[in-house]
C-alpha cells in the first residue's frame, strides 16, 4: 500500500471498518471457488450456474433500498455486527449443502449478509472520512477488500484443494468472529444515522438523486457494466475448473492476479481522484479496460499447444492458466482505476441530501438489476453457442455502458453544497 493508505489504516475506527471489508471480501472469493466445485459435484449446466449468481444478486436487489433507509436513520454499527453474525450462518449453510437447490438458498442468505456489510461499511467510511481525503479513504477501504479477496483466493483455494469445505469455512468463520470483536471494540456507537426518517432514503430522496445528471449517467452505466463484470466473476472460476481441470488452488492463483493488481494501485488512484476535477474519466477508462480483460478470457481455449504448461507447487498448470491469469490481472487494474472515482461520486451526490446511504443504495440497485439478469443471460448464451460468444457479449455490454456514460454525463455533474450543509 502507499504511504497515504498506511496513514489511513492508523485510524482506529477505519481499522475496525476494514475488518468488515476483510471478512466480506475473503468470504466472497473463497465461495466463488467453492461454487466451481459445487458445479462439478452436482453436474450443473451453465444456465444453472448462472442461477448461483442470480440468487445472490436478487437478495441484494430486494434489500438495498430499505437497508439504505435504515442506515441513514439508525445505528449503522448494529447492522455491521448483524452482517458479520449472518456471515457465520452462511458458512454453516454451505458446509451442509446437499444439492443445487441448497446452494441457491444459501447464496440468497449470502447476498443479504454481503449487502449488510458492503452498503453499511462503505457508507460509514464515506461519512466519517475527512472531506478532502474521501477518495483516499474509500480507495484504501477497497484496497483492504482487494487484499482480503486475494487471501480468499490463495488461502481459500488451498484449503478447499487440500482439506475440503469444512476447513475453508472454519477459517472464514474465525475471520468473521475476529472482525466482529474488532468492530464492537473500536467503532463508535451510531457512526452514521444523522438524517431524520422523513428525509432519508425514501422514494422522494431517490427521485431527487436521479434528477442529477451525474447520478442518472452512473446508474445507466452500472446497468451495462454489471452484466459484463458478473459474467467474469462467476464464470471465470467455473471455466478454469470445468474446461481445463484446474485444481481449486490453481483457480485461486488465477483470481489472485487480479486482486494483486487491484490492491496495489487502488489507494494511490483514490488519492489521485481527490485532486482531479473530472472523476468520471477514471470510471470510463477503467470500464473500457475491463472489457479488454473479459475478451481475453475465451482466448484460454486456444492456448493449448501455443502457451506451454508448467508444474508448480505440485500442480500441473496448463497454458490456459497463464492466459486466464493475464485476463484477470487486466480486470484488476481496470477496477483499481474505476472504483474509487465511482464511489466518491455517489458519496458526494448523497451528501447533497444528507442521504449518503440512499445514494450508495441506488448505486447498488443499479448494479443488482444487471447482476440478477446477467449471469443467467450469459449462461444461456454459453449453452446455446459457446464460451467466445458469452464473454464477447459481456465485453460488448460493458462498452455500450461506457458509451451511455459519456453521452449522459451532463454539465451539472459537479456537486454543490446542499442547504443542509450551508450553515
Amino acid at each position: 500500500m502507499s504511504g497515504g493508505s498506511l496513514s489511513v489504516l492508523r485510524d482506529r475506527e477505519f481499522l475496525a471498518l476494514s475488518g468488515t471489508a476483510f471478512a466480506r471480501a475473503q468470504a466472497y472469493s473463497t465461495i466463488a471457488i467453492a461454487l466451481a466445485l459445487y458445479a462439478d459435484l452436482f453436474g450443473t449446466t451453465s444456465t444453472v450456474e448462472g442461477l448461483f449468481g442470480t440468487a445472490f444478486a436478487l437478495a441484494q436487489l430486494l434489500i438495498v433500498l430499505p437497508l439504505g433507509r435504515k442506515v441513514d436513520t439508525g445505528n449503522a454499527k448494529r447492522y455491521l455486527l448483524v452482517g458479520l453474525a449472518l456471515n457465520v450462518c452462511v458458512f454453516v449453510g454451505f458446509w451442509l449443502v446437499d444439492g443445487v437447490l441448497d446452494v441457491i438458498v444459501v447464496r440468497v442468505l449470502q447476498g443479504v449478509s454481503a449487502s449488510l456489510l458492503w452498503i453499511t461499511g462503505t457508507t460509514v467510511v464515506g461519512e466519517i472520512s475527512p472531506a478532502g481525503d474521501r477518495g483516499q479513504w474509500l480507495g484504501t477501504y477497497n484496497q483492504v477488500g482487494a487484499f482480503s479477496s486475494l487471501a480468499g483466493d490463495l488461502v481459500g483455494g488451498y484449503l478447499l484443494a487440500v482439506y475440503g469445505f469444512g476447513a475453508a469455512y472454519g477459517v472464514l468463520t474465525a475471520v468473521s468472529l475476529g472482525a466482529f470483536v474488532l468492530l464492537y471494540s473500536l467503532l463508535r456507537d451510531d457512526p452514521g444515522g444523522r438524517t431524520s426518517a422523513e428525509e432519508a432514503t425514501g422514494l422522494e430522496t431517490i427521485g431527487r438523486l436521479l434528477d442529477r445528471s451525474t447520478v442518472r449517467a452512473l446508474v445507466v452505466f452500472r446497468f451495462g457494466l454489471s452484466f459484463g463484470k458478473m459474467a467474469v466473476l462467476l464464470f471465470l472460476p467455473i471455466y478454469a475448473h470445468s474446461a481445463f481441470g484446474m485444481s481449486p488452488f490453481a483457480v485461486g492463483g488465477i483470481l489472485a492476479g487480479g486482486k494483486v493488481t487491484k490492491g496495489l494501485t487502488q489507494g494511490y488512484v483514490g488519492g489521485l481522484t481527490d485532486r482531479v476535477e473530472h472523476k468520471h474519466h477514471f470510471v470510463l477508462v477503467g470500464a473500457l479496460l475491463y472489457a479488454v480483460g473479459a475478451l481475453l478470457v475465451p482466448a484460454a481455449g486456444y492456448a493449448e499447444g501455443v502457451v506451454p504448461g508448467v508444474s508448480a507447487f505440485g500442480y500441473a498448470l496448463p497454458g490456459a492458466f497463464f492466459v486466464l491469469f493475464a485476463a484477470y490481472a487486466v480486470c484488476g487494474v481496470a477496477d483499481s482505476i474505476r472504483l474509487p472515482a465511482s464511489m466518491a461520486l455517489f458519496v458526494e451526490e448523497g451528501e447533497r441530501f444528507d442521504a449518503v446511504a440512499a445514494s450508495m443504495s441506488l448505486r447498488s440497485i443499479a448494479w443488482k438489476v444487471g447482476q440478477v439478469a446477467g449471469p443467467v443471460t450469459v449462461g444461456l448464451i454459453w449453452d446455446a453457442t459457446g464460451v467466445l460468444s458469452a464473454f464477447a457479449t459481456a465485453a460488448g455490454l460493458v462498452v455500450v455502458a461506457c458509451v451511455a456514460l459519456a453521452l449522459l454525463y451532463g454539465d451539472d455533474a459537479d456537486p454543490v453544497a446542499s442547504p443542509a450543509h450551508a450553515h
